[in-house]
Parts: C-alpha cells; structure tokens; sequence
C-alpha cells in the first residue's frame, strides 16, 4: 500500500454512487489555493437545490422553493470569507466559524460547539475546510465531525493542518459510499491530484460524481499573492 500516492479525483470517485457532499482544499503548481465543494442527493427534498453565488459568497438555495420539505440542514451559507481566511462547509457551521473567527477564536476551536448533523439513523458528519492566505503563501485545514457510534451517543472530533505543497491537495467526504444506513466518512482526507487549468479540474470532479445523484458543485482557485480568483460554477437544475 502507498501511503503517499496520489489519486486522481475522477478515477477515485467514479465507481461511488453516493461520497454524498465533499470538500477539496489543496495548491496548483504554480502555488495557487484550490478548492472544491460538492452536494449529491438522493431524496427529492435533497435534490432540489443548487448554488448560488452573492459578492464571493456561496449559498445552497432552493431550485423550487414550493417543494422543499425541510430547509434546516439543505440550505446554508457553504463559502464565506473572512479576513484573510476563506470558509467552507457542507452545513451552517459555516458561519460557526465564521462568528469564531471574529471573536478571536481558531478553526479548530470555532467547531467545539457543533457536532454531526441530527439526522438518525445516518448521523451525517459535518465536514469543513479554512484556508488561510499570509505573506503571499497559504495553508489549509480540515475538520470531520462524526459521530462515535450508531447510536449518536457522543461526537469525535478530527482536525488536520496541511502546508500548501504544489500539485497536491486533499479530498473528505460525509459518506464511504451507499448504504442504509450510509456510512460515515472514515480515516484522513484522501491525497489528491490539483492542477493550474480551473476547468480540467471542474469537468473531472464533474465527470466523476455519479450523474444520477450529483447536485451541484463550485470550484474557487485563488493568487495567495494578490488575493484575485477565479471560480467555476455548475447546478444540475440549471
């Protein structure tokens, strides 16, 4: 087994009908910050969202607001920026980190107040992803609420801290694969291939997600140095 091989996101998740959201933080090489963030569905109430994109934030919102069943954990802010540290979250912990930040706490901190999402029997982990931009360099973490049981009897807490390494980025993701119930996300986030071109990258992590549960998904590549970006955005309901 190579501990250090790097996988290419396609070919990693094309075979998985359902990773369920995903978040992919990792540095171009030529040294950009890339990152990634997916939503697949299998319920109607789950599917009918997409992304939406307001002044560099991005939200979930519903496709058909006359549909939606339950609004409490399908829509939310999933990018936010603040500072020099740019969120992003498969929940409203989002803003948890957000609120963290600006009073003086860290990452890792911010999250002590949430747990997995209170969905029995799944118990869908909260996964979430900080980038932080200093002296025109960056570096990352990552975080996986989950629950230590199948019962949800208490929340284990995983945070990892990454330099920005060229060429090389990191991929989590709520579930292993399908199941009911689903199971949870399991071990470190998965080494993964990043490249400079922003729409190779969007239509192989596009390509890969399984088409018949596949959402929504953003993709933000950003200068450390200068702090301009560029972003791609694809919904299913379009």
């Amino acid at each position: 087994m190579d501990i250090y091989k790097v996988n290419d996101i396609e070919e990693l998740i094309r075979d998985n009908t359902y990773p369920g959201r995903g978040i992919v933080m990792g540095t171009t090489p030529s040294g950009k910050a890339l990152t990634a963030y997916f939503i697949m569905g299998r319920s109607a109430n789950s599917r009918n969202r997409i992304f939406t994109e307001k002044n560099g934030e991005v939200f979930t919102e519903p496709f058909d607001a006359s549909k939606v069943q339950d609004p409490s954990l399908i829509i939310y802010a999933a990018v936010r920026t603040y500072q020099n540290h740019l969120i992003v979250t498969n929940g409203n912990q989002t803003d948890t980190i957000y609120d963290g930040l600006a009073a003086g706490e860290s990452f890792t901190q911010a999250l002590t107040k949430r747990e997995f999402e209170p969905d029995a029997p799944n118990f869908t982990p909260r996964i979430s992803g900080m980038i932080t931009f200093e002296g025109g360099l960056h570096s990352y973490e990552m975080s996986i609420l989950k629950s230590v049981d199948g019962e949800g009897s208490a929340c284990a807490r995983y945070t990892w801290s990454y330099p920005a390494v060229p060429g090389l980025g990191h991929f989590i993701h709520t579930y292993v694969c399908d199941g009911d119930p689903i199971p949870t996300f399991q071990g470190e986030p998965e080494r993964v291939a990043v490249c400079d071109d922003i729409d190779a990258f969007t239509d192989s992590l596009w390509r890969g997600l399984n088409e018949d549960n596949r959402i929504s998904l953003y993709v933000r590549c950003v200068d450390p140095a200068t702090g301009a970006y560029t972003e791609r955005l694809i919904n299913k309901n379009a």
